[in-house]
């Protein structure tokens, strides 16, 4: 989970940097109005990352509980050839409920990135300004935007 976060966060994050560049390599010297923005702090307080979290959370239990059920069925049975094929059986179906798990995480993951980036594209030029980059990568300058953008964020 925190894996596949990380990743759609980065890039996230290596979008916004390389759209501000772009901005200012098209400014031809012209002072940029520059936000930043406190990206992990957005996504911590974004409805739309609770739910998911809660719903992998879930899904995270009710395969907890499909193995347990498994395992209990596996060890009830006496005769081995039967065992090992009860087994096989629960291992595949374990399988492809874990791929549908993933696929389907990272698919909602992807369109909460797409989201949170939405607003702030629209949210910072709506405010006037040339170019957002992420707080983690500013050492130092622009305007810090990230409580107005949690407050748009869903």
């Amino acid at each position: 989970m925190d894996k596949h976060f990380k990743s759609v966060l980065a890039l996230s994050i290596a979008f916004v940097i390389g759209c501000g560049f772009n901005s200012m390599a098209n400014s031809n010297g012209a002072v940029s109005k520059i936000a930043v923005v406190d990206i992990p702090q957005v996504v911590a307080q974004s409805t739309q990352v609770k739910n998911l979290k809660a719903e992998h959370d879930k899904k995270k239990n009710e395969m907890i509980q499909f193995m347990n059920k498994a395992k209990s069925e596996v060890d009830a049975q006496t005769d081995i050839n039967k065992k090992k094929e009860i087994a096989k059986k629960y291992e595949k179906e374990l399988a492809v409920k874990r791929e549908a798990a993933a696929k389907d995480y990272t698919k909602k993951l992807a369109q909460i990135d797409k989201d949170i980036t939405a607003v702030i594209t629209k949210q910072a030029q709506s405010m006037g300004y040339d170019m957002v980059l992420a707080k983690t990568s500013v050492l130092y300058g622009g305007d810090n935007i990230t409580d107005t953008i949690i407050k748009n964020v869903k």
